[in-house]
């Protein structure tokens, strides 16, 4: 490699401070090595980086060429070496995130806002998922911590857990819906009649899982869950939502709720990380599990429990 992160550091300096001499008082340099580095630099490239015509060192096109892309290396060098420093102080270079999309994603999104004033520089990588698709998150090491898992893990245990709370359901159907004024409570056979709205588990390794869905029924499968509130506005399906979904849809006019002869059982919902020996929880880690614990959405006294 012809180009040193030393020769870039001397580009970049004489260009800012007009002059070898000033460049070299910056890096407490002598002028006489700052004038050899650009030359050896030149010699190595074949090329003249610098017009030392006039009272001011000017860059030339290949050396003002060279400088702007150096510049990309030096920050991503700095940013590396203070990456490298923060890992040795326990905090991790990112920190993946997989959320279920029945957890409202303003509440992640608030708690992302206050670890960024932690002076962490650890990066955050969230994704949503379905169903089962937050277990095969980490069984599959695509999330570090998870948000929302139900049901149980995956088979040979490695993973701890934190109940957040429970998932109240009511069914709903548009107002234009001949179910929105049939006589209650709707029976098996009467939803049998018409399309649930569904979304996808989105596990790519573990088995889907399914819920809320009668066998026989016909199905509209969307990718999450504003998809599928969005589908029961429009009248394509019926199906369960969030209580406070439905509610709050109700207010606006945009859905109507039903009572069933069978309703659906609440969902408890986890945090959920790796415990296995080999995997210690970093700061970034820790801190989301303890901010997360902590959240007035969570039931109160959660229980952790390693599966």
């Amino acid at each position: 490699m012809k180009i040193s992160i030393d020769a870039l550091l001397a580009l970049d300096a004489i260009d800012r401070k007009g002059s070898f001499a000033a460049a070299a008082h910056e890096l407490h340099r002598v002028p006489s090595a700052l004038t050899y580095t650009v030359q050896k630099l030149e010699q190595d490239l074949d090329v003249l980086l610098f017009d030392r015509r006039g009272h001011r060192a000017k860059l030339t096109a290949a050396g003002r060429e060279l400088l702007i892309e150096g510049r990309h290396i030096l920050r991503a060098a700095g940013e590396l070496e203070a990456q490298v420093k923060r890992v040795a102080t326990g905090w991790e270079a990112e920190l993946r995130i997989a959320h279920d999309t029945v957890i409202p994603l303003d509440a992640v999104l608030a708690t992302a806002r206050l670890f960024y004033q932690q002076p962490t520089g650890t990066r955050l990588r969230f994704s949503a998922e379905v169903f089962g698709g937050c277990w095969d998150a980490l069984a599959s090491d695509r999330a570090d911590l998870v948000i929302g898992a139900t049901g149980d893990g995956p088979a040979g245990g490695g993973y701890a857990t934190r109940l957040l709370g429970e998932v109240s359901w009511v069914f709903a159907v548009a107002p234009d819906h001949p179910l929105a004024t049939a006589r209650e409570p709707l029976t098996t056979d009467v939803l049998l009649g018409h399309r649930a709205v569904a979304v996808a588990d989105s596990s790519r390794n573990l088995p889907p899982r399914t819920a809320g869905l009668l066998t026989g029924q016909e199905t509209l499968t969307v990718h999450n869950m504003a998809s599928k509130l969005l589908a029961q506005q429009m009248g394509l399906g019926v199906g369960h939502l969030p209580r406070e979904i439905g509610e709050r849809e109700v207010a606006a006019g945009t859905l109507v709720i039903k009572q069933t002869d069978e309703g659906r059982m609440n969902t408890p919902l986890y945090l959920a990380w790796r415990s296995t020996h080999k995997v210690k929880a970093g700061k970034a880690l820790s801190w989301w599990i303890k901010q997360l614990s902590e959240k007035n959405w969570l039931v109160s006294g959660n229980r952790h429990a390693d599966v």
